[in-house]
């Protein structure tokens, strides 16, 4: 017994005088003892991979043993000092998945975590609570506007969420002139993390430098921060990814850790190598036997010539020299075609106003992707669309539908985009009398588009105007998250039509009356077509019920009644019964109608709206805004006289003025 003790109090004083901890290196990953779960694996050249190009899964990597982190009398974390080499290879050299996390938490594994922009740390419920007891140093490669990124390279420190308590661009400052000299995370280069923590000073310094470069003596990152509170008496320590959709192979070469010490320096020599990215140089057999394969091959291609000119043919492109600037963002339409298994009927995903939709996949990456043909003979214009199309395909957010890239060919465009595998959100509203959302589910969508159109009104370099936001251009991934689609998409009409001409591009129910009169797309105009959506997925109905009595025809009108008599919440989806939150329906029907104004000066702005679903700002009191039956009713009718209503998506044909007010009127 008193040999127990004896133990027990040599242990509690050596927590207590924070006894170094020897630390550990790991100068490659042979033989190592590390846990790992989800897609996390030792390579056979001894790389530590966190997850592939085959998955959307969590890739976890901790040391067995929990470290002591904090002093036990007095409650004080120790000082620690790790370094470690990482590489980031996507499939793609300009779109990556999310990234890669540092991390010290209370246990193995992160049970409950979620992939993609939770980077396998978190998930909707715990992220930001302070009970996670969770230190991380992010490396991030997306822009995810609900954790306030600052672009999508940069380095964060978290604690106990994703949004980041500090971060800066990828990148280090120069020893000699003081610069910051810029970093790509996705470029497959080997670099080097160092992370430092004082505990006397209560300092966190996190420093980021090309491989062989050695640490910086200037920072990257500086956080004044006392991680007692956040750290246990002890802790793990490890490695998490998460890819999303753009699959991204996440490497680590070598990782050494130190409590109450200086971590030791790699053997840098002995670290693996990346694998080889493209082809394998050409062995010496080849080299001397080349001249004798040639004959073989030339024998062989005589009687191959013919199959040759028609597969040529077969597959034949448009190719001209401005379009090799564009690189990996165009794609060969022989690869596009047997993705799709020759565009067979079987892998049709719909059909609308701009053509046709197939689902593929990529011989190569086994990428999911969906292929998008349109026709389109004109070619006035089509180097500046096609530029537009490449400067869309720059923009990243996680509820924008990722435009991966082009291909021309003869009479046709073709545009590749992230394959989203729960289809679009109309046919969960309408067309399934089994399969619908709930209010936690629709709501969610709704807050995801907002924030998609909010980063095309104001968080990109340029802005860009939707035009055609409605139910059927937003698709759901596989975790159903809200996806908006075919952004931009209305400027190819644009180049098709007669200058001579006006259109106005939109749908019939979604336009706003200043449009139809004037054929300019705006943000407010962005802005009344998203208020139709938000009453289309509250109500379960679309803007205008043809076949409706002329009472119920246009949805605005009929919410407007409802709430005329003090009961908006009659307007919601019979289907959603009595599982829903009162407050977020009730706001999403008064701001579908806030955003219905006829006047686009009263409608709010995205931010707004942001910040009213966020409830960041209360909404304001409709009758306090002078709203009126008349100020709301859907577009005057006078709006549409002398022009022509073009239904952009699933509805094909155009509208004409006569058909138009005949749907206005309660004709059929």
């Amino acid at each position: 017994m008193l040999f127990k003790l004896a133990i027990l109090v040599s242990l509690l004083i050596s927590l207590a005088a924070g006894d170094e901890y020897p630390g550990f290196i790991y100068n490659g990953f042979k033989s190592a003892n590390l846990v790992l779960d989800g897609m996390a694996q030792f390579t056979a050249k001894g790389l530590l991979q966190l997850t592939n190009e085959t998955k959307i899964l969590n890739g976890h990597a901790f040391y067995p043993e929990p470290i002591t982190f904090k002093n036990y009398s007095n409650g004080r974390a120790f000082s620690f000092s790790t370094t470690f080499v990482f590489a980031i290879h996507p499939v793609y050299p300009t779109l990556a998945g999310h990234g890669m996390a540092f991390v010290i938490a209370p246990t193995r594994g992160l049970p409950g975590a979620r992939p993609s922009q939770y980077l396998g740390l978190f998930n909707e419920s715990n992220n930001g609570n302070a009970s996670n007891h969770v230190f991380a140093v992010e490396l991030d490669t997306v822009l995810t506007g609900e954790f306030f990124d600052i672009n999508d390279n940069h380095v964060g420190i978290d604690v106990n969420g994703l949004h980041s308590e500090i971060s800066a661009p990828a990148g280090y400052y120069d020893d000699q002139t003081g610069d910051l000299k810029n970093l790509t995370l996705i470029s497959n280069q080997r670099m080097q993390v160092w992370v430092d923590y004082n505990g006397e000073e209560k300092e966190i310094n996190v420093s980021l430098a090309p491989f062989k470069s050695g640490k910086p003596i200037t920072p990257l990152l500086s956080l004044s921060r006392d991680l007692s509170s956040v750290f246990k008496t002890t802790m793990f320590v490890g490695f998490s990814s998460s890819p999303g959709s753009m699959l991204t192979s996440h490497y680590v070469l070598g990782w050494s850790l130190k409590i109450n010490g200086q971590a030791q320096e790699f053997l840098l020599s002995q670290l693996p190598k990346l694998p080889r990215i493209g082809p394998k140089e050409r062995s010496m057999f080849l080299a001397v036997g080349l001249p004798l394969i040639s004959i073989s091959l030339m024998l062989a291609a005589v009687t191959g010539v013919i199959h040759l000119i028609q597969r040529k043919r077969k597959f034949a492109e448009v190719l001209e020299d401005w379009e090799l600037e564009y690189g990996p963002q165009r794609f060969k339409y022989k690869d596009l075609y047997f993705a799709t298994k020759g565009f067979r009927e079987t892998e049709l995903l719909g059909s609308g106003g701009f053509g046709r939709v197939y689902r593929g996949v990529l011989h190569n990456s086994k990428l999911e992707i969906a292929v998008k043909r349109i026709s389109h003979e004109s070619r006035q214009g089509m180097r500046e669309f096609v530029a537009e199309i490449i400067s869309i395909g720059h923009l990243r957010h996680r509820n924008l539908v990722q435009l991966l890239g082009y291909c021309r060919r003869k009479g046709e465009l073709l545009l590749v985009y992230d394959y989203m595998p729960n289809g679009s959100l109309d046919r969960y509203l309408y067309d399934q009398s089994t399969v619908t959302l709930n209010w936690r589910q629709r709501f969610q969508v709704i807050k995801g588009v907002a924030l998609g159109l909010f980063y095309l009104h104001e968080g990109w370099e340029k802005v860009v105007i939707h035009r055609d936001v409605k139910a059927s251009n937003v698709l759901l991934d596989g975790e159903f998250n809200g996806r908006l689609g075919d952004f931009g998409l209305a400027r190819l009409y644009d180049h098709g039509t007669d200058p001579q001409t006006t259109h106005v591009v939109g749908t019939l129910g979604y336009l706003a009356p200043e449009h139809a009169r004037t054929g300019k797309a705006t943000r407010s105009s962005d802005v009344f077509a998203f208020g139709a959506f938000l009453l289309e997925v509250a109500c379960g109905r679309r803007p205008i019920e043809r076949r409706a009595p002329t009472e119920e025809m246009v949805l605005v009108d009929w919410v407007f009644g409802f709430w005329n008599k003090g009961a908006i919440l009659e307007a919601k989806d019979p289907k959603l019964g009595t599982d829903y939150v009162a407050e977020e329906l009730e706001l999403v029907l008064k701001l579908g109608l806030l955003c219905s104004h006829s006047e686009p000066a009263a409608r709010p702005s995205m931010r707004q709206v942001v910040q009213y679903l966020e409830k960041d700002s209360p909404l304001p009191e409709l009758s306090d805004l002078g709203i009126s039956t008349s100020g709301l009713a859907f577009a005057h009718r006078k709006d549409f006289d002398g022009f022509v209503i073009t239904n952009s998506s699933y509805m094909g044909p155009r509208v004409s003025t006569s058909i138009a007010d005949s749907i206005l009127s309660g004709g059929r």
